[in-house]
């Protein structure tokens, strides 16, 4: 590509105003593909004077026809269904998936805004009955300006996660995408102009978190942030929001417990919970790290995820083989690469690790191999969140003792169980402190439902009608009949 690219403020595309950028890069092969707008302070105050103007003026929002908003999202839909390979393309050269993994990204990006579309003409309130001389109405109104902060493992459909319902009920956006994977957002406003999207209605800040993701959090203009990354920014998010009472949506980390009973199905467990910690390369929240195991089924297991790993294809997302591309940044791989290096003196036992890809082509790309230990629950691989293709697989004998390691920790985003005992599955799940449980399953994630994480996994939920609620005020207007 090499291109370079403006940001997207008030309907216009625009340099920073200090002319300042940064170079977006290929991580299988480390080159650059873009050269992007390094966004500050004075660029947010532009994005959210745009937003607050659009939002008070009458252009968006309640003095909209629900109709309309819902057209132009239906709209959106469409335009990104037709330029699917294109944006599927452009989030592989950005982020790194593989490429059948980001063509099933763009199709879900497609239906949110389809999906929200429909809700636009459907949120509705309520008349509680207040006696026979007076008249209560509850009305839902849009919260107002959002700013919106996305990160860097599924760059369009986080993005679309929150854009979505957040237009849908009239919310205007302030839309900071990762500085690390950057230009799906920036197709995103081109779609939403496309679509017609009124200016002002949806802005694009392109930058680093703390020159252009924090000024939203103190700007009074903004009336929400909804954020998802790790637990370290969430919690500074939350702090400094807290000072306006500005509401505040967190989706954080997570250290989620899999768990493989005797009597699960012992080819499809090894398999979903292979995917469940190397898929997306690692780079995932909800990622079933930790393994659990019974003893019966626990060296049967091992060899089975180590045969699913090892015959697991490193390389560039472009090419239709390849089954894990590499992680977002010589920074993350260096991360990931310290917590496997750290292992074995921390008490783990490595038995398993991959081999990067022997292409010269890769040879500066950001790859770290599927990677597995025979752990416990008390070392830091099983504790902190290392966001790449690292497993701790650790043994358990009885229900209460997974039960009890699976809440161990101060995270409680999801937890996956494998069992054929449906009744020992609800009594698992129900036992389990996780916002989303999946039973002989993991990772799915329908729009149409809800996503978010008890502890320190977040606040607040996203997708389906839930995530309408972030984003909407409600209003009584007390009515005297007498």
């Amino acid at each position: 590509m090499a291109e370079n690219l403006k940001m997207y403020i008030d309907g216009r595309w625009v340099e920073a105003r200090s002319g300042a950028t940064f170079v977006s890069t290929n991580p299988a092969t480390g080159q650059a593909l873009a050269t992007v707008p390094r966004g500050g302070a004075e660029d947010v105050e532009l994005a959210v004077t745009a937003a607050r103007r659009a939002f008070d003026g009458g252009s968006w929002g309640s003095a909209v026809a629900e109709r309309d908003r819902s057209r132009i999202l239906f709209t959106m839909a469409q335009l990104v269904a037709e330029q699917r390979q294109e944006l599927a393309e452009l989030e592989v050269l950005d982020c790194g998936k593989p490429i059948a993994d980001a063509l099933g990204d763009i199709d879900e990006v497609s239906f949110m805004f389809e999906y929200y579309g429909g809700w636009a003409t459907k949120i509705s309130g309520d008349i509680p009955p207040v006696g026979p001389e007076a008249m209560s109405l509850i009305v839902k109104e849009p919260v107002g300006v959002c700013g919106l902060i996305v990160p860097w493992n599924y760059p369009m459909l986080m993005a679309a996660q929150k854009v979505a319902p957040a237009l849908a009920t009239g919310c205007t956006v302030v839309l900071k995408p990762a500085e690390q994977t950057p230009l799906t957002a920036l197709r995103m406003a081109e779609i939403a102009e496309q679509a017609g999207v009124p200016a002002g209605v949806f802005n694009v800040v392109t930058g680093f978190g703390a020159e252009a993701g924090a000024p939203m959090l103190t700007h009074p203009g903004v009336d929400k942030i909804s954020f998802t990354g790790s637990k370290a920014i969430g919690t500074m998010i939350q702090r400094t929001c807290a000072d306006q009472l500005k509401r505040v949506t967190l989706e954080l980390g997570g250290k989620s417990p899999n768990i493989i009973f005797a009597d699960a199905d012992l080819d499809r467990a090894v398999e979903g919970s292979a995917m469940g910690v190397f898929g997306n390369q690692g780079e995932v929240c909800s990622a079933g790290s930790r393994i659990f195991v019974h003893r019966s089924v626990y060296d049967e297991v091992l060899q089975g995820m180590t045969d699913v790993a090892a015959g697991m294809k490193l390389g560039s997302g472009l090419d239709p083989e390849t089954t894990m591309g590499p992680l977002v940044s010589a920074l993350q791989r260096d991360r990931v690469q310290a917590y496997i290096d750290a292992g074995p003196a921390e008490g783990a036992n490595l038995v398993y690790s991959g081999r990067r890809p022997v292409d010269p082509a890769l040879a500066n790309g950001y790859f770290v191999p599927p990677t597995i230990f025979e752990a416990t629950n008390e070392i830091r691989l099983a504790r902190e969140e290392i966001f790449g293709p690292v497993a701790a697989v650790i043994p358990f004998s009885e229900v209460d003792e997974v039960v009890r390691l699976s809440n161990d920790t101060e995270y409680g985003l999801a937890a996956a169980i494998w069992t054929r005992d449906i009744g020992l599955a609800l009594r698992t799940a129900k036992s389990v402190r996780a916002g989303v449980v999946w039973i002989n399953d993991s990772q799915p994630a329908p729009s149409e439902t809800m996503w978010g994480g008890y502890k320190q996994s977040g606040i607040g939920r996203e997708l389906g009608r839930y995530a309408l609620d972030a984003y909407l005020e409600s209003k009584q207007i007390y009515i005297n009949l007498s």
